[in-house]
Formats: structure tokens, C-alpha cells, sequence
């Protein structure tokens, strides 16, 4: 079934876990998403952004995140 919400959501995630751990999952270097792609995503919903992002970034695409960014992504607190 189709969430209506996956985009906003994905924009709003952070990684949870690693180098890169607190970092919004759009922001997440080419590189390490082809890592996950080689090795294998996790499973959930950190998967599904995660490969959303890989074929994102690999096709290019990156801009058609920025109005969905600029409006639902929260802001960090100083």
C-alpha cells in the first residue's frame, strides 16, 4: 500500500546509528549509500529511506527533495 507521507517522512530522518549517526538520511554521502546498496539495507523503514536515497542520488534527483525539505523538515534547536 502506498504511504502518502514516505517523502516527508524520509526528509525528516536522521541516521541513527554510525559515522554518520544524527545526519539527515537526504544528507548522507553517495558513498555510503552505495555501501548499503553492495552489503544490503536494513529491513523497515530506515531500509526503505535509505534505498530511496541510493536511487535518488544515483539518478540525479536530489532537487525534487528541496520543497518537501524546506517545508516539512523540522529545524534543529541551538
Amino acid at each position: 500500500m502506498y504511504d502518502s507521507t514516505f517523502l516527508i517522512k524520509l526528509v525528516q530522518a536522521r541516521m541513527p546509528f554510525g559515522k554518520y549517526e544524527g545526519r539527515f538520511i537526504t544528507d548522507l554521502p553517495v558513498h555510503y549509500l552505495e555501501w548499503f546498496n553492495r552489503e544490503g539495507f536494513p529491513n523497515g523503514d530506515l531500509g526503505q529511506y535509505l534505498s530511496t536515497m541510493y536511487e535518488v542520488k544515483m539518478n540525479g534527483i536530489e532537487k525534487v527533495l528541496d520543497p518537501i525539505k524546506m517545508e516539512f523538515r523540522r529545524k534543529r534547536c541551538p
